[in-house]
């Protein structure tokens, strides 16, 4: 009986120091949310990059937009700027929700600051790459190079939340990878995973961890 007690009481300890260690903050909802603002950005770019038949305005402003490369090229990247910004503040504001709901650890200490920079560095990197090739206008490997650096952030900074992120950088992996090899639909493979992807992860984490924090 009290060698039971003391597995138990080892498993309660290796559990707690679990959870004192794991950034728990994070909400599926904001997940969720991100999606959704991706969905958007994603109608957006598709409206910038057909705006010939679909952008509402006047036909002098759609036949600037139509033949100046460059214009349109500038408008998606303040559509992505935007997004990024957005999903950052989402992200952010639902975890300090979260956390004073269920009383989950949540400062700017040391470990988040590693956890940011761990998962940053992969995503700036792959966001300077991104840049170089809009401007030497090579467009085709844009967005598959955007999912697999992203994938790469989210696999680089799991070990500081649940392990499920990296199941989800995983995916985004995959579908930079064929992006890779089916350029022609590179705004799709783009919704895929930062849109569709985000949204039935953050509905799978509602249910797994959002309803059971305490």
């Amino acid at each position: 009986m009290k060698e039971q007690e003391v597995e138990q009481t080892l498993n309660d300890i290796r559990d707690m120091m679990s959870k004192s260690s794991r950034f728990q903050s994070v909400s599926g909802y904001s997940i969720i949310v991100v999606g959704l603002l991706a969905a958007v950005a994603s109608l957006i770019t598709a409206l910038i990059i057909g705006v010939e038949n679909w952008w509402p305005c006047s036909e002098k402003l759609q036949q600037f937009m139509v033949t100046d490369t460059a214009a349109r090229t500038q408008s998606i990247a303040v559509t992505g700027l935007i997004l990024f910004a957005l999903s950052l503040l989402t992200v952010f504001l639902f975890a300090n929700i979260k956390s004073k709901k269920h009383q989950l650890r949540f400062a700017f200490d040391k470990r988040m600051g590693q956890m940011i920079l761990d998962f940053f560095i992969p995503l700036v990197v792959g966001g300077l790459l991104s840049i170089v090739l809009v401007m030497q206008e090579h467009f085709g490997l844009t967005s598959s190079i955007m999912l697999v650096f992203y994938g790469l952030a989210l696999v680089n900074c799991s070990h500081y939340t649940y392990p499920i992120f990296r199941y989800l950088g995983y995916v985004e992996l995959l579908l930079g990878i064929i992006d890779c090899f089916t350029m022609s639909h590179a705004l799709l493979f783009w919704f895929l995973g930062f849109s569709v992807t985000h949204i039935i992860f953050g509905i799978v984490y509602v249910l797994l961890f959002d309803r059971k924090a305490k």
